[in-house]
């Protein structure tokens, strides 16, 4: 059992059991673990070191943490490399990419698709968006996640984590990595082919999808979810609005301009959120505070798991300075 954060615990209670505690404890329990796949579910920059640890011990790494592919993608790929170990995104856009994309070869992609539910304000008319609080941006239209990942869909910071981390986990060039609005989040991801084919993969909304199919790899096992009918409604797209949605176009900035802005747009955007969740600054300025940050001068390189991390102490400094 591991235990995060600090806390005051009576290790009786668990009998024979060994409570391992905060991030030291987490990473002990996964190098100790015998299990074959770990999943990282952790949200945020905390995901880094356990996808790590996970595949330094030697498992296969079951990825819902798209910040270990946002920050430190060519060390946690060439780990996992190096350690002959899969990664096996459990997001459902790179999960249905990696499906789509597991009999195709290289050559034959001209394009990745993922798709965005567009969030809670997807309908609010931009006026309003600066008197919005956090409560409103929980109310996502398609999926139930944690308070973080619901406010970065309002956003489409968490699409434009995505399209890094798509980049990133299949080798195609940022330019090609495309996102559509798609409503009903039925349509998870799709990939244009070089004859102008698209494939594409849908399902229920439901993670308990991704998440078997990636306990299960190689396998596709049946699962309690309810199949989609897609005759019970229409398969519809939008382009996205870049000026209800700066975030997106920051991220493909942030990860053209260098190892290190990627990291320093997580860091940032999620100093922002943490603000906005506590009514320190207004739904509009989490784009202007991550677009400042990214605005200041970084490291040409970043090489180690440390020079990662200390871009992102960096980073999270810089955005707190500016709110204080």
């Amino acid at each position: 059992m591991a235990i995060a954060g600090p806390c005051r615990i009576d290790d009786s209670r668990f009998g024979s059991a060994r409570v391992h505690r905060g991030e030291s404890g987490l990473l002990d329990l996964i190098r100790e673990t015998g299990a074959d796949v770990v999943l990282n579910g952790i949200s945020g920059a905390a995901g880094l070191l356990p996808s790590l640890a996970a595949l330094e011990a030697g498992r296969d790494l079951a990825l819902a943490n798209k910040e270990s592919i946002v920050m430190a993608g060519p060390l946690v790929l060439a780990e996992a490399a190096r350690r002959g170990r899969l990664v096996l995104p459990v997001d459902s856009e790179h999960a249905a990419l990696f499906s789509i994309l597991r009999p195709l070869r290289r050559e034959e992609v001209a394009e990745l698709v993922i798709t965005a539910s567009g969030g809670a304000f997807r309908d609010l008319p931009p006026e309003q968006l600066a008197s919005v609080r956090f409560a409103d941006a929980l109310a996502h239209p398609t999926w139930r996640m944690g308070p973080k990942i619901t406010v970065d869909s309002a956003t489409l910071a968490n699409k434009g984590l995505e399209v890094i981390e798509a980049h990133r986990l299949f080798g195609v060039p940022l330019d090609r990595v495309k996102v559509l609005v798609h409503r009903d989040s039925r349509v998870h991801a799709m990939v244009r082919t070089v004859d102008g084919t698209l494939h594409l993969e849908a399902s229920t909304p439901d993670m308990r999808i991704p998440i078997q199919n990636a306990l299960t790899h190689p396998d596709v096992l049946p699962t309690r979810v309810p199949w989609l009918d897609l005759a019970a409604g229409k398969l519809e797209f939008e382009p996205v609005d870049a000026g209800r949605y700066p975030m997106l176009d920051l991220a493909y900035r942030a990860a053209g301009s260098g190892p290190a802005l990627p990291i320093v747009f997580n860091a940032a955007d999620e100093v922002a959120v943490e603000a906005f969740h506590h009514d320190a600054i207004t739904f509009l300025r989490i784009s202007s505070l991550v677009e400042e940050v990214l605005s200041l001068a970084w490291p040409a390189r970043v090489d180690t798991v440390e020079e990662v991390l200390a871009v992102d102490r960096e980073a999270r400094s810089r955005a707190a300075e500016r709110l204080a």
